[in-house]
């Protein structure tokens, strides 16, 4: 058998900021490495400078800056983030934007290996002067643990105060312009009869993009729009389970994890028109650009009980190949070309 791989894998989102994607997508690897037989996994750590093969490092603070210099492991990131992914999501970012270029492209230039999570994040990368060996690893999770809620559909909907014979569609993400809640919003008022359900909250606060006007949004949402805040991840399933199709109308993502969990509790998936998606849930998500064509789905879906049921069957494809198994297997087998 070949020696131990031993890993410290590193994410802030441990000792900070959690409630979004990213701490999500380190979670899930964190515990697929675990099950693998010839990984060792230490978490975190910070300050110190472990005796360890590889730092795995997902964000991208000064908090991490002792791992990324220390000498002898070799050092592989995760890009979760590129300039765009802070236009929508911080206070003013469309003015420091060069900033996080000439940051970002530092950072992930100090990578022996960098793994982008897309496609169209490798080619963002290349484009601000990432000149580090990229591969793409596309986000990934236990897709077993999203098949069976711990908590009842009517007993969630009980909860959000929804009616159990309603049609619900689930929202999930920070909340955020780039999340593109207003399109929640034209939509539910499109269809009164509808249920919107936004799970996610700000939890970078007040440092969060247009976080005034989007609690102003939250508090004078139409009646048929429910924000639940910040859940915790193991409720998620729930939540998901509680729904009968899921929407992200995000205008800009890297990868969008938040859609596999979904698929992976069998709702049919819904997406805007974005260049991230095309190499990862192509055809088996429905795309739309209008609020028009949104709607149109929604209703599609809700008065024809077939064609829900062939959405549900293509989100069985994403959820198979974006599922941590053969994910995990391919991330050592890149750990041991790089050692």
């Amino acid at each position: 058998m070949s020696k131990k791989i031993c890993v410290n894998i590193v994410s802030e989102s441990d000792i900070s900021v959690q409630g979004h994607g990213v701490h999500t997508a380190y979670i899930e690897m964190v515990n697929a490495l675990k099950k693998q037989p010839d990984v060792t996994v230490t978490t975190g750590r910070f300050g110190e400078q472990l005796s360890c093969d590889i730092v795995h490092l997902h964000t991208v603070g000064l908090k991490t800056w002792s791992k990324l210099r220390q000498k002898g492991p070799k050092k592989v990131i995760s890009a979760h983030v590129v300039p765009d992914s802070f236009v929508g999501s911080l206070i003013l970012a469309k003015y420091w934007r060069f900033a996080a270029v000439w940051y970002l492209k530092w950072f992930y230039n100090q990578a022996d290996l960098l793994l982008a999570v897309s496609q169209q994040t490798k080619q963002d990368l290349l484009a601000i002067g990432v000149t580090a060996p990229i591969e793409v690893l596309y986000n990934f999770i236990d897709t077993t643990r999203y098949k069976t809620p711990a908590i009842s559909q009517s007993d969630v909907r009980k909860k959000l105060h929804i009616p159990n014979d309603s049609f619900v569609v689930i929202g999930a993400g920070q909340v955020q312009p780039r999340k593109r809640i207003d399109s929640f919003f034209a939509a539910a008022k499109t269809l009164p009869d509808v249920y919107f359900v936004w799970v996610g909250g700000m939890p970078f606060g007040k440092v969060a993009a247009d976080n005034v006007h989007m609690e102003e949004m939250i508090q004078s949402a139409p009646k048929n729009v429910i924000f639940t805040g910040i859940v915790q991840l193991d409720e998620m399933v729930s939540y998901y389970h509680a729904a009968d199709m899921f929407w992200l109308p995000s205008e800009q993502e890297t990868f969008g994890l938040v859609v596999v969990e979904a698929a992976a509790a069998g709702l049919p998936v819904m997406l805007r028109d974005i260049p991230d998606y095309q190499d990862t849930f192509g055809t088996n998500a429905l795309v739309g650009v209008t609020n028009d064509d949104f709607c149109t789905y929604i209703t599609t879906l809700r008065s024809d009980p077939s064609i829900l049921k062939q959405w549900k069957q293509k989100s069985k494809r994403i959820a198979k190949q974006f599922d941590s198994k053969l994910a995990a297997a391919r991330l050592v087998e890149m750990y041991r070309q790089l050692l």
